[in-house]
């Protein structure tokens, strides 16, 4: 059956694809792939006979154009984007379209960038006696945010904070955060995580962003600030051999320990 199928590449390594992803790229009959974010790679393993856009180069007319041709001819759509398409993947846009069309869709989620750059790291978001709380999030630019949304508000929690699309204003961003942040805080810039070229720039809010200047970071970078960076926190009580679960009993002896 015909249908556009929303697959997320991962952050760029083309391993980090789903398999389930992987099989729809392979089986597709159109390829519409983000190109200027997702490696070429990602999709080298399509039909011979598949044809491929770049939607770098398209608009949303032309994307539901290309979909709606391929899907009345009885064809299926493998519709490639970054990360994980449900994170500033704006596939919204794209799901209302093909509803008034009524062309059927589905999508696979995909690994996002935020969490390849605590994989890189060797970090957790949420340890406990620090933080259990994740906010993703980006600074207003073009793209306006709610005014309840604006970073100084968000970093009123002092939560761990992943920061899209916004390292081209780091100097703006690191006066937003230091409001309520201590200029001690951690702070960690990825660039291009997981890719062959990836970058990674660490310091604190009070040099971060002279250090992100001096390496050229103006793009494709993932921004982590908090002290789940650091290495101070406790242990969870999950593995604690006096915690008692559904699966183990605790070990009273060992409280005091």
């Amino acid at each position: 059956m015909s249908e556009v199928i929303f697959i997320g590449a991962g952050p760029g390594d083309p391993e980090l694809i789903t398999i389930k992803g992987q099989k729809a790229v392979r089986n597709a009959d159109v390829i519409i792939y983000a190109g200027s974010l997702v490696p070429e790679a990602v999709i080298e393993d399509r039909r011979a006979d598949a044809k491929v856009f770049n939607s770098a180069t398209m608009d949303l007319k032309s994307i539901i154009d290309t979909m709606r041709k391929a899907t009345e001819k009885g064809q299926t759509v493998a519709r490639v984007h970054t990360g994980d398409p449900s994170i500033y993947g704006s596939i919204r846009e794209q799901i209302e379209e093909l509803d008034k069309l009524d062309i059927p869709h589905r999508v696979i989620p995909g690994v996002s960038s935020f969490v390849a750059s605590a994989a890189t790291l060797q970090r957790e978001f949420t340890v406990p006696g620090i933080s259990q709380t994740v906010i993703c999030t980006r600074m207003e630019g073009r793209t306006p945010v709610p005014e309840l949304e604006k970073i100084e508000l968000l970093a009123s929690h002092r939560a761990s904070m992943s920061i899209f699309l916004s390292v081209g204003m780091i100097s703006k961003l690191v006066e937003k955060l230091t409001k309520h942040y201590p200029l001690q805080t951690p702070v960690a810039v990825i660039q291009r995580a997981s890719w062959p070229d990836q970058k990674i720039v660490q310091g604190m809010l009070a040099d971060i962003a002279q250090k992100v200047k001096e390496e050229k970071i103006t793009k494709t970078a993932m921004i982590l600030v908090g002290d789940f960076l650091g290495d101070e926190f406790e242990n969870s009580l999950l593995y604690a051999s006096h915690f008692t679960h559904e699966y183990r009993k605790g070990k009273q002896d060992d409280i005091s320990n």
